[in-house]
């Protein structure tokens, strides 16, 4: 099957993204793809707490979402709108993915659950918890027409067993929308998804942020897609634009019959610690 990944410079207009988007999902429809995946934060992406908030609007009143919609609709294509920030219930936004079917209607819905909050060598300070709700809903596998997908965003690359419970549950393709910062791209954004992708036996679908935003921030891009046994299938650079790849499932089935990781998978208990004076 063939896909397209839209690897992004959003800003922090809503209804600029919103528009390029619209374009990007006419453009994967007229070269063919049956699904179009796009980054995190394709809405809107802005370090400002106050101009964000003050952007942000509801699932229900979302123009961007709005907008997609419509596009996936008219172009007869599925959509993976990555994220947006949305208004949640109470005073923080939620970071929320989206699948859309080609009649435009959501089929799953998905709120990143691991929020960022680190402090990097370069100096860099990041505190998503102070601005976002997490997730509270850790597996989300709707079907689509390139399979079972399961879902995830960004940060929660960094932790396997949320990769090990969307394969248990039958994701053969796992999307993972990111704006993965300079620095943490440069040193584990490949061998990351690699490694998921190796360990749960499945296709990963990553698509990126990339470049100098608007509000200031810079976002490695190379978006990419691993298969089932960790090779890259696709990987593109550090600008914007749209890029094709052919997906073959087979290719799942295959992996896992030669090494049948899923099969011998184990629940692990908690830990036991002896101590020496435990000893009889």
């Amino acid at each position: 099957m063939l896909i397209a990944l839209y690897q992004a410079q959003s800003g922090i207009d809503p209804a600029a993204n919103a528009a390029r988007l619209v374009a990007a999902v006419r453009e994967a429809g007229a070269g063919g793809a049956a699904m179009l995946f796009t980054p995190e934060m394709s809405g809107m992406l802005d370090r400002d707490r106050d101009r964000a908030r003050g952007n942000a609007r509801t699932e229900a009143d979302d123009p961007v979402l709005a907008a997609v919609r419509r596009a996936a609709a008219d172009a007869g294509m599925w959509v993976h709108l990555g994220s947006l920030a949305l208004k949640g219930e109470g005073d923080k936004l939620v970071n929320r993915g989206f699948v859309i079917d080609d009649r435009g209607a959501i089929r799953a819905r998905y709120d990143k659950i691991h929020l960022f909050d680190v402090d990097l060598p370069t100096g860099e300070s990041w505190r998503e918890s102070a601005m976002y709700e997490a997730g509270q809903e850790t597996v989300v596998v709707p079907d689509t027409p390139l399979g079972m997908l399961g879902l995830a965003i960004c940060y929660d690359l960094r932790f396997p067993a949320l990769f090990a419970r969307l394969s248990e549950a039958g994701a053969q393709v796992i999307a993972l929308p990111a704006a993965f910062t300079v620095p943490t791209g440069k040193a584990h954004w490949e061998v990351l998804l690699r490694a998921r992708a190796i360990e749960s036996e499945l296709f990963i679908v990553a698509a990126a942020q990339a470049g100098r935003h608007e509000d200031g921030r810079e976002t490695y891009g190379h978006s990419l897609v691993a298969d089932p046994w960790g090779e890259l299938v696709m990987e593109m650079g550090d600008e914007p634009g749209l890029a094709f790849v052919r997906i073959d499932l087979a290719k799942v089935g295959e992996v896992r019959a030669r090494i049948p990781v899923l099969a011998h998978r184990r629940k692990i208990g908690r830990p036991r610690i002896d101590s020496a004076d435990a000893a009889t």
